[in-house]
Parts: structure tokens; C-alpha cells; sequence
């Protein structure tokens, strides 16, 4: 059990990356872009790739109807969001050393990793809707109204995961390094589940 515990705890710090590399991607290239526009979503915030991005996407979007790209104190997940993981992580570390004890069973693990796969699962539904309101709740008096084929107005949400093509911009969203941290810090608690259990039933069998 001791190796297991000890695993958890490395898993559940690989967490705290979240707090220095961003959790997802978008990136929005085009021919008068021919070095694309980017944002970057952390756990407290949006910020462009590069110095400038964030002011010319919403300069972009300004003609379309869209809403500015929203500030920290302008979205409560960003004010939530780093108190759940860093919550997380203390109670993933104190899990782990229970199990390097032996106090707690390997079931603990799997339980934890069960409620950080639900709080995943909800975020990036959260995720989704917020992308869903930024790209359908245009200005009316927006200077360009681009419709459908069908007459009805044309909408602009981005990807939640791929690429996409927007009028002229080609739009690409993916996972980021926290995104990527989190998946690996999540499987290697999975693998301190099954080398608990594996100990265990040794012991059984002794």
C-alpha cells in the first residue's frame, strides 16, 4: 500500500499544474491572419497567446455581434474553478498518505478519482454552454448580420473539441498542457487503485 499511496499523492499533485498552464486552446487562423489569433483558457481566467490576441478577436467579433472575450471577475467559474482543484489536490494528498499508513483502503483512491472524473464532466459542460451563449447571443445591431442559407442568423460557436469553419476563419480547440497534466495525474491515481488492490489480495493470500 505503500507504493500506491505514494502514487496517489504524485497523481493529485500533477493537478497543481493547472494553476500555471492553461486547461484548453482555441486557436482562429485566416488569410488575413497568416499568424492566427489565439486564446488560451486557464482555471481563473482567458488570455490570447500572444501579447495582442484577445484585443483583435474581440475587434473581430465586435463587427459580428459578439461579446467581448470575458474578464476573471466577469465569470464565477474562474472564482471556483481554482478552489475546487486546489481542494481537490489537499484532499488527494491526504488520501495518499493514508494510504502510505495503511488507513484507508484502496477503494478511497478510486473514490476520489470517481468525483474528480464527475467534476471534469460537469465543467466541461459548463464549458460547452458558455461557448454555446458566446457564439448565439449576438447584437442585433451588430454592423455585419450574416445569415444562413435559410434566412435564419448565422451563429458562431466555436468547437468545444476539433476544427470548425467559420466564414473565413478556420477554428481549432483542443486540450491544453492542464488539460494534459490533470489526464495523467487521473490515470496514475487509477494505477495506484489497482496496485492497492493487487497488495491487498496478496495479503489475503498469505
Amino acid at each position: 500500500m505503500k507504493k500506491a499511496g505514494i502514487i496517489m499523492i504524485i497523481g493529485c499533485l500533477m493537478l497543481l499544474g493547472l494553476f500555471k498552464f492553461p486547461l484548453w486552446n482555441i486557436m482562429l487562423g485566416a488569410p488575413q491572419y497568416p499568424d492566427p489569433l489565439g486564446m488560451n483558457i486557464f482555471i481563473d481566467g482567458i488570455k490570447g497567446v500572444k501579447e495582442f490576441d484577445i484585443q483583435n478577436i474581440d475587434g473581430i467579433n465586435h463587427y459580428i455581434g459578439m461579446k467581448k472575450i470575458p474578464k476573471p471577475d466577469q465569470m464565477w467559474e474562474f472564482s471556483v474553478f481554482p478552489i475546487v482543484i486546489g481542494s481537490m489536490v489537499a484532499l488527494g494528498v491526504i488520501i495518499g498518505i493514508l494510504g502510505v499508513f495503511k488507513k484507508v483502503s484502496p477503494y478511497w483512491f478510486l473514490g476520489w478519482l470517481g468525483v474528480m472524473a464527475v467534476l471534469g464532466i460537469l465543467g466541461m459542460q459548463d464549458f460547452n454552454n458558455w461557448l454555446t451563449e458566446y457564439g448565439t447571443d449576438l447584437n442585433p445591431h451588430a454592423i455585419m448580420k450574416m445569415t444562413y442559407p435559410d434566412g435564419t442568423p448565422m451563429t458562431y460557436k466555436p468547437p468545444l473539441f476539433g476544427h470548425q469553419k467559420m466564414l473565413n476563419f478556420n477554428v481549432d480547440s483542443y486540450p491544453a498542457a492542464g488539460a494534459y497534466l490533470m489526464f495523467f495525474g487521473m490515470l496514475l491515481t487509477l494505477v495506484a487503485f489497482f496496485l492497492g488492490i493487487k497488495k491487498s489480495h496478496k495479503k489475503q493470500l498469505l
